[in-house]
Protein backbone atom coordinates (compact mmCIF):
# COMPACT_ATOMS: atom_id res chain seq x y z
CA UNK A 1 0.00 0.00 0.00
CA UNK A 2 1.12 3.76 -0.89
CA UNK A 3 1.68 5.67 1.98
CA UNK A 4 -0.52 8.56 0.90
CA UNK A 5 -3.27 5.75 1.02
CA UNK A 6 -2.07 4.37 4.20
CA UNK A 7 -2.31 8.14 5.49
CA UNK A 8 -6.04 8.49 3.87
CA UNK A 9 -6.94 4.68 5.69
CA UNK A 10 -5.92 5.79 9.03
CA UNK A 11 -7.52 9.18 8.72
CA UNK A 12 -10.94 8.15 7.46
CA UNK A 13 -13.67 8.16 10.51
CA UNK A 14 -16.22 5.96 10.77
CA UNK A 15 -19.05 8.56 9.47
CA UNK A 16 -16.88 9.44 6.39
CA UNK A 17 -16.95 5.33 5.67
CA UNK A 18 -20.75 5.41 6.41
CA UNK A 19 -21.23 8.03 3.75
CA UNK A 20 -19.12 6.32 1.42
CA UNK A 21 -20.84 2.62 1.86
CA UNK A 22 -24.62 4.36 1.50
CA UNK A 23 -23.57 6.32 -1.72
CA UNK A 24 -22.15 2.64 -3.14
CA UNK A 25 -24.40 1.07 -2.06
CA UNK A 26 -27.74 3.19 -3.56
CA UNK A 27 -25.62 3.13 -6.94
CA UNK A 28 -25.87 -0.76 -6.89
CA UNK A 29 -29.39 -0.44 -6.24
CA UNK A 30 -29.71 -0.72 -2.88
CA UNK A 31 -33.13 0.86 -2.70
CA UNK A 32 -33.91 0.43 1.42
CA UNK A 33 -30.97 1.67 3.44
CA UNK A 34 -31.32 2.31 7.36
CA UNK A 35 -29.04 3.72 9.84
CA UNK A 36 -29.94 5.53 12.99
CA UNK A 37 -29.50 9.05 13.29
CA UNK A 38 -27.91 8.18 16.55
CA UNK A 39 -27.38 5.39 19.09
CA UNK A 40 -28.87 7.24 21.60
CA UNK A 41 -32.37 5.73 20.92
CA UNK A 42 -30.87 2.30 19.08
CA UNK A 43 -30.24 -0.79 20.98
CA UNK A 44 -26.56 -1.18 22.72
CA UNK A 45 -24.72 -3.15 19.63
CA UNK A 46 -27.07 -2.84 17.16
CA UNK A 47 -25.32 -2.67 13.71
CA UNK A 48 -24.74 0.54 12.07
CA UNK A 49 -26.28 -0.18 8.82
CA UNK A 50 -28.83 -2.49 7.34
CA UNK A 51 -28.57 -2.49 3.29
CA UNK A 52 -31.76 -4.45 1.60
CA UNK A 53 -31.57 -4.18 -2.37
CA UNK A 54 -35.52 -6.17 -2.93
CA UNK A 55 -34.95 -7.10 -6.65
CA UNK A 56 -32.42 -9.79 -5.66
CA UNK A 57 -33.10 -10.39 -1.86
CA UNK A 58 -29.72 -9.16 -0.76
CA UNK A 59 -29.69 -8.07 2.94
CA UNK A 60 -26.77 -6.86 5.30
CA UNK A 61 -26.11 -5.86 8.64
CA UNK A 62 -22.65 -3.67 8.50
CA UNK A 63 -20.69 -2.50 11.49
CA UNK A 64 -18.18 0.46 10.73
CA UNK A 65 -15.01 0.64 12.62
CA UNK A 66 -12.09 2.82 12.22
CA UNK A 67 -8.99 0.78 10.77
CA UNK A 68 -8.07 0.57 14.36
CA UNK A 69 -11.49 0.58 16.36
CA UNK A 70 -12.49 -2.18 18.03
CA UNK A 71 -15.87 -4.23 17.82
CA UNK A 72 -17.52 -4.22 21.14
CA UNK A 73 -18.78 -7.56 23.44
CA UNK A 74 -22.56 -6.09 22.47
CA UNK A 75 -21.99 -5.47 18.64
CA UNK A 76 -20.26 -8.97 18.92
CA UNK A 77 -22.99 -10.60 20.16
CA UNK A 78 -25.40 -9.14 18.06
CA UNK A 79 -23.12 -9.87 14.42
CA UNK A 80 -22.60 -13.40 16.07
CA UNK A 81 -26.36 -13.81 16.72
CA UNK A 82 -27.64 -12.23 13.37
CA UNK A 83 -24.97 -14.68 11.27
CA UNK A 84 -26.70 -17.28 13.46
CA UNK A 85 -29.82 -16.65 12.29
CA UNK A 86 -28.20 -17.15 8.09
CA UNK A 87 -28.14 -13.01 7.94
CA UNK A 88 -24.99 -11.49 6.49
CA UNK A 89 -23.34 -9.84 8.65
CA UNK A 90 -20.22 -7.27 8.52
CA UNK A 91 -17.17 -5.63 10.55
CA UNK A 92 -16.07 -3.27 7.42
CA UNK A 93 -13.13 -0.81 7.95
CA UNK A 94 -11.76 1.69 5.57
CA UNK A 95 -9.16 -0.16 4.07
CA UNK A 96 -12.09 -2.33 3.03
CA UNK A 97 -13.19 0.25 0.97
CA UNK A 98 -9.47 1.10 -0.40
CA UNK A 99 -8.92 -2.53 -1.30
CA UNK A 100 -12.59 -2.87 -3.26
CA UNK A 101 -14.00 -5.60 -0.69
CA UNK A 102 -16.72 -3.65 0.38
CA UNK A 103 -17.89 -3.47 -3.70
CA UNK A 104 -17.59 -6.76 -3.87
CA UNK A 105 -19.74 -7.49 -0.57
CA UNK A 106 -22.36 -5.40 -2.41
CA UNK A 107 -22.23 -6.80 -5.42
Amino acid sequence: MTEPAALIIRAMTERDLQGFVIELARWMGYSLIYHSWTSIHSPGGFPDLVLCRPTDGKLLFVELKREVGKVTVTQQLWLDGLRACGSAAYVLRPSDWYSGHIEELLQ
